[in-house]
């Protein structure tokens, strides 16, 4: 199976950035729509979500079109949840992808207020700028519906909450909350923007989460080989899979996990060529094997 997926994704990214832009203009109260921006527009972004939704709708031969609107307000609320995520009270990071955090740039109180305009931006973007003629009204309620529950109590929220109570034995929760959820949830939007079978959604379900717990249990990996004074500082605010179970351990769980997204993917093989990008993204989060040029 032969798929570049490099080239997709950066083709995806610069379109997608296209739309981002064009989808947050500054406007009054200028100050707020710059720190959305800042963490939107970020350089380094490597677009995940959105071009999750984008390949999975397309996998069930919807167009690219459909997604696009669903695809950018997903970067926004992932956006969202990373700027609050770095607030003192919260992870307390001062950087983000080797820049300053936003609330570094523009205050804690911009800061969450850039968060806040975000999630309800997202949604409103769906509703007006998802052409009417390639998706039908239910399926939007029924994506609207997924991205409320997937950063909602129930969903990122939790996982940041058990994150903070530091509470013994929740790093498997933490993570398939924290991590896993919005992979799942850019997973499912886009099968229900392509017209998925219910049975399809749950497949997807379970294939977007194994991959954003990759994702993030790799990440963890890579960390603890090349470990400085500061990582340790980190450590003492979160536990990882590493300083759970250590390295044996959590590289055992990478592989179950990725075992794991491509047995749901099985399910697809029946649509050919267009499985390939959600193939790939489950063996880029388990092994790098290139950089991503988030610059275009």
């Amino acid at each position: 199976m032969q798929f570049d997926l490099r080239s997709y994704w950066t083709t995806l990214i610069a379109e997608i950035n296209t739309k981002l832009e064009e989808a947050i203009p500054v406007k009054y109260p200028q100050q707020i729509y710059e720190a959305m921006r800042y963490s939107v527009l970020a350089k380094g972004g490597k677009r995940a979500p959105p071009v999750m939704c984008v390949a999975v709708c397309e996998l069930f031969g919807g167009d690219r079109l459909a997604a696009f609107p669903t695809a950018c307000a997903l970067e926004m609320v992932h956006a969202a949840s990373l700027i609050h995520d770095d607030l003192p009270c919260m992870d307390d990071d001062p950087s983000r992808r080797g820049q300053p955090s936003n609330h570094t740039v523009y205050g804690v109180d911009m800061a969450i207020l850039a968060g806040d305009a975000l999630f309800p931006l997202g949604f409103r973007h769906i509703v007006s700028h998802t052409p009417s003629q390639l998706v039908p009204e239910g399926r939007l309620i029924r994506v609207i519906a997924e991205i409320a529950r997937s950063v909602g109590s129930t969903g990122m929220a939790a996982g940041q909450f058990l994150d903070l109570e530091g509470a013994p034995n929740s790093v498997d929760f933490v993570q398939r909350k924290k991590f896993g959820e919005m992979a799942e949830c850019s997973a499912v939007c886009g099968g229900f923007l392509g017209g998925a079978a219910d049975d399809d959604i749950l497949r997807l379900r379970r294939y977007g989460r194994a991959v954003g717990m990759l994702y993030q249990v790799v990440d963890d990996v890579l960390k603890a080989k090349t470990k400085s004074e500061e990582d340790e500082e980190k450590k003492k605010k979160g536990k990882s899979y590493v300083d759970v179970y250590g390295m044996e351990k959590a590289i055992e769980v990478a592989e179950e996990l990725q075992a794991k997204a491509k047995r749901e993917l099985s399910g697809f093989d029946k649509y050919g060529d267009s499985v390939f990008p959600l193939y790939s993204f489950v063996d880029f989060a388990a092994e790098r094997g290139f950089t991503i040029d988030t610059s275009v």
